[in-house]
């Protein structure tokens, strides 16, 4: 059965950088879009960053373009988001994402939640001002 861990999450001052890790077991990692979602208390679950089976393609949601890098390493079944510039607006659970494998995206697809199968626990990002 497949499964994400999320880690990397902690306190960090404005302006400061952190990178999340996500680790998948129990299924193949290559062939899988991989996303990172966020969800702020009070607030719906959001769209932050993904990147496609092959890693040629990233995407990322306008609120954070330009300070998240999304990345995956096939070798070690990881996806990572480095997060800098960090903001108290960025303060959320982050959630890692995985679809099935060969699920292909069209149009911005893959930034609805509804397009990936399995999900992490989450991490705790907090930003302090």
């Amino acid at each position: 059965q497949v499964q994400l861990v999320d880690s990397g999450g902690g306190l960090v001052q404005a302006g400061g950088s952190l990178k999340l890790s996500c680790k998948l077991s129990g299924g193949t990692f290559p062939g899988r879009f991989m996303g990172w979602f966020r969800q702020a208390p009070g607030r719906e679950r959001e769209f932050v960053a993904a990147i496609s089976r092959s890693g040629g393609s990233t995407f990322t949601a306008d609120s954070v373009k330009g300070r998240v890098t999304i990345s995956r390493d096939d070798a070690t079944n990881t996806v990572n988001l480095q997060m800098n510039s960090l903001e108290p607006e960025d303060t959320a659970v982050y959630y890692c994402a995985a679809t099935a494998v060969s699920r292909s995206a069209w149009s911005d697809t893959y930034s609805r939640g509804d397009f990936y199968d399995y999900w992490g626990q989450g991490t705790q990002v907090t930003v302090s001002s």
